[in-house]
């Protein structure tokens, strides 16, 4: 497309009201004020960084490579500084945060200033939505690629903002992945926790322990319809899979290319029929166990021998060589004493260390593997049953079980990140289960989502800064594919984000439930399945 061309399509092209609001824009912007004009992208439109670093180019490249696919053009990047028909991005320390930036839009230059690459990323993703929708399809060469004269300051109200995908339950494959990350890029989320091991798959290639994904990866059977059914019905088809190293270390490298960190989840002590499978000394019984087929919780658990805290270092070493993160999750829900109650070996353990019983077992457990992280340099993440017992100092929690454990440790000093399953448990029913998909249970539409503070009013203002963020969890006992895992996540996925972005103040249901409907064009555009029950003339339980 010519730049002629462009020019005699802006005249005509995208009309861009007065109302900040009518960007609809998602995560919304801390502050924001639109202009009379418009800059429109041409062939010969530059990007100059201030910086000539990979990281930069990072920044960029999205925004650029969406353009190239959509309009057949790539802008030129350079280091020459132009004074107009240009997209600036400089770095500046006055920028306030490490993710936020300043972004100018006139009519013949586009400044984006920012503290880190990381906010330079996250402007060019606020200037992807402002262009027409057109932006996320291909070969569009017509359409006026205009943007809106702005002033915008921005940054999250959260350093914290994330999804929990459970690949365990149902395994979704690499391709999936990418695809998963480029959706928390869009929304300007930063971390992806990775739920890799459970008692139905173990997902992560060990090569000190073959069997891991030999036995471990695989069942021989899945229950068919919901777990509570009175008579309960199985797929006897082997199932399963799992990621090498090679293609996760190819995931982690996209991710980083997306300013998303990724967060490993490795389950200790309980959730470890899969490993159990494989290894079954690791257990207090000897087994033998198969990988289940079934959902819940089971009473056999890592047994705490010094075989298997062994085994478990063995493991967390590969893990931690892989995965560049400064955090590790490590669970520690949902873990049954009565194995341990039963065991010799666990009794003894109890007298020898003088504790109280098996949940201050599973404190000390937990301790030790949370000692030998911190030995590698890197931090614990656990779900809130990590605080029955004395906690490791610098244990983060994940509050799952409504806001209390979150309140507990916040009071305690801890860090917590918010993900209750009243709130963020993104595998409930978002609308009529009549009218919906199988799902584990629960009724939380996007309504309830977006409404949700991560803050909860009982802690003050110095309590109150131990909360990193906010994260929703989807757990994929009843989510089969990836089209599903989409439709689940979407819009409510969207609502954390701007949860853990926007300013509590700037936060309405009403106006965000019309952005959505108008991203709904985009994400056609890019290809995601979503949930309409957020359209003109549907209520929240998804009937007319």
């Amino acid at each position: 497309m010519g730049s002629n061309n462009a020019d005699s399509l802006a005249e005509v092209g995208h009309v861009v009201s007065a109302n900040q609001n009518e960007m609809n824009l998602v995560p919304l912007p801390a502050k924001m004020k639109i202009k009379p004009g418009q800059f429109v992208i041409r062939p010969n439109t530059s990007i100059v960084l201030s910086i000539d670093n990979q990281e930069m180019l990072n920044a960029v490249a999205v925004f650029n490579e969406l353009l190239n696919r959509a309009a057949g053009f790539r802008l030129l990047t350079t280091t020459s500084f132009m004074s107009k028909n240009a997209i600036c991005c400089k770095i500046t320390q006055p920028i306030s945060g490490a993710e936020g930036y300043k972004l100018s839009i006139q009519k013949d230059l586009i400044t984006l200033e920012a503290k880190t690459p990381n906010g330079i990323f996250y402007g060019m993703q606020t200037l992807r939505q402002m262009l027409p929708p057109q932006i996320e399809r291909q070969n569009l060469s017509n359409t006026a690629w205009t943007l809106p004269c702005a002033e915008i300051e921005d940054e999250p109200r959260f350093a914290y903002r994330g999804l929990m995908l459970d690949v365990c339950r149902h395994f979704m494959p690499k391709s999936f992945i990418i695809k998963f990350i480029d959706m928390l890029a869009y929304h300007k989320m930063n971390v992806f926790h990775w739920h890799l091991t459970d008692d139905q798959g173990w997902r992560i290639e060990i090569k000190k322990y073959p069997k891991l994904t030999q036995i471990g990866a695989f069942r021989n059977r899945t229950l068919k319809g919901h777990y509570s059914s009175d008579k309960r019905r199985w797929n006897n088809v082997r199932y399963g899979g799992y990621y090498t190293q090679d293609e996760i270390n190819e995931v982690i490298a996209y991710a980083k290319e997306r300013f998303v960190t990724i967060i490993p989840e490795v389950e200790i002590p309980g959730h470890a029929v899969a490993a159990l499978a494989s290894y079954p000394a690791l257990s207090c019984t000897g087994g033998p166990f198969e990988v289940e087929g079934l959902w819940g919780v089971f009473n056999d658990i890592y047994c705490p021998k010094e075989e298997t805290f062994e085994f478990l270092k063995n493991v967390l070493r590969e893990v931690i060589d892989i995965f560049p993160s400064l955090y590790l999750h490590i669970g520690g829900d949902e873990a049954p004493i009565l194995r341990w109650q039963e065991c010799a070996h666990c009794q003894a353990l109890i007298k020898k260390e003088g504790l109280k019983g098996e949940r201050e077992l599973q404190s000390y457990f937990i301790k030790r593997i949370g000692r030998f992280v911190e030995s590698r340099g890197r931090k614990i993440i656990g779900w809130d049953e990590i605080l029955e017992g004395e906690l490791p100092s610098n244990a983060t929690v994940m509050s799952w079980r409504g806001e209390a454990g979150g309140v507990h440790a916040a009071k305690q000093g801890h860090n917590v990140i918010m993900t209750p399953n009243t709130h963020a448990y993104l595998d409930y029913y978002q609308a009529d289960p009549k009218t919906q998909p199988l799902a584990i249970g629960g009724f939380l539409p996007l309504k309830k989502v977006y409404e949700y503070n991560p803050i909860p009013s009982i802690l003050d203002v110095a309590e109150a800064k131990y909360i990193l963020g906010i994260q929703g969890n989807i757990w994929t006992e009843y989510i089969s594919d990836s089209k599903q895992v989409e439709y689940m996540a979407l819009p409510r996925g969207a609502g954390i984000a701007e949860i853990g972005w926007s300013p509590q103040s700037k936060r309405n249901y009403v106006d965000f439930r019309r952005r959505m409907i108008q991203q709904f064009e985009r994400y056609d555009g890019i290809g995601w399945n979503y949930c309409k029950v957020v359209e003109q003339g549907l209520n929240e339980r998804g009937q007319l």
